[in-house]
């Protein structure tokens, strides 16, 4: 016998941690503050290892607070930027489509992040960006990235930093995957929590 356990409280804060994964100089910062502040700055230092931003923004009536972590694209840090993925429910790919090679090293990208997070999901909550659209020097077609995209049944989307173009759109599309994911797992403990089984059933004394 399952009882049915009272479902999510809608109007309950729910605490999202989503990470930013990509190679050096992709944008990965830009894109994130022009997210939460709306803001464009041309200069960033590198990122070293991890920095952390929060945005509370509402998704099917259900307020989020969203912790974002941009991490570091280099490569010495790699292994570092590997222990921030532990308890992330969403993950957003990013690459620059004037820099071919930034958008041919996703695959390790997603490959390593996947063979860390635990649950070990292939469907897990996560998007691709191709930053920088508005510089004319492209490398990556968009059809290029769209086909890698589909292949993996991935969101993507053409995105500009600097042009605010698409930002909040693949962030709230990533926000919304990462709640149903959320969700889902949420009611699956519940229900497991008050599952009876016939060893709980009372036994009948004899006269």
């Amino acid at each position: 016998l399952i009882l049915q356990g009272p479902s999510m409280d809608a109007s309950k804060k729910v605490d999202l941690k989503i990470i930013i994964i990509g190679a050096l100089g992709v944008g990965k910062t830009s894109l994130l503050h022009q997210y939460v502040h709306k803001r464009f700055y041309e200069d960033y230092r590198t990122t070293l290892g991890a920095s952390i931003l929060t945005k509370v923004l509402a998704v099917d009536n259900t307020p989020l607070k969203l912790q974002i972590w941009d991490t570091g694209g280099q490569e010495r840090f790699r292994s570092m930027v590997s222990t921030f993925y532990k308890g992330s429910d969403g993950c957003m790919l990013a690459f620059d489509v004037t820099d071919r090679e930034s958008f041919e090293a996703l695959d390790n990208w997603r490959h390593d992040f996947l063979e860390k997070v635990i649950p070990r999901e292939q469907d897990f909550p996560m998007v691709v960006l191709g930053n920088k659209i508005d510089l004319c020097d492209r490398q990556v077609p968009k059809e290029t990235a769209s086909a890698w995209c589909k292949e993996k049944d991935i969101p993507y989307f053409e995105v500009s930093a600097k042009n605010n173009i698409n930002v909040a759109e693949a962030f709230e599309t990533l926000a919304k995957q990462a709640l149903t994911t959320y969700k889902g797992i949420f009611e699956s403990y519940l229900t497991d929590s008050i599952k009876l089984t016939p060893n709980d059933k009372p036994k009948k004394s004899c006269c």
